[in-house]
């Protein structure tokens, strides 16, 4: 978790990593994706840690052990996500989104329809109908 953190606060800040069973039990009432996910085995997730960004806006931060299950799961809940090689990124806010767009993060897409303007890297995900992409569509 901490070189993926190191890795955030070159491109946007990741304050406060707190491991994510810690975070949800803080009482505070905060919540971040990924909290039933992380339990999930079909998700292929090893550990969910949670930091915010300079808002306080959560950022889940996810080590992913298998990104074939990682992938049919986000294909199967419609979610989209900021990917690297073996872990993945949820941030909340559009500024924190927009701060990672330099990044070699890539958006994790498997929405029916979902585009991709030229210009932009597009490949196929490990799953058939998901799209990995270096163009970040506004939300």
């Amino acid at each position: 978790m901490a070189s993926i953190e190191y890795y955030l606060n070159k491109y946007t800040e990741c304050l406060d990593l707190t491991m994510g069973e810690d975070y949800e039990a803080d009482g505070s009432g905060r919540t971040a994706w990924g909290e039933e996910e992380a339990a999930d085995p079909s998700w292929g997730i090893k550990q969910r840690a949670v930091c915010r960004d300079n808002s306080g806006n959560p950022l889940a931060l996810l080590t992913v052990r298998d990104m074939d299950a990682f992938q049919a799961a986000a294909k199967k809940s419609g979610d989209s996500f900021l990917v690297g090689r073996d872990f993945a990124v949820v941030p909340v806010s559009d500024d924190a989104i927009r701060q990672l767009e330099p990044s070699d993060l890539m958006y994790l897409s498997c929405e029916s329809g979902f585009t991709v303007p030229s210009g932009y890297e597009k490949r196929p995900g490990t799953v058939p109908g998901c799209v990995l992409t270096d163009y970040l569509p506004a939300d």
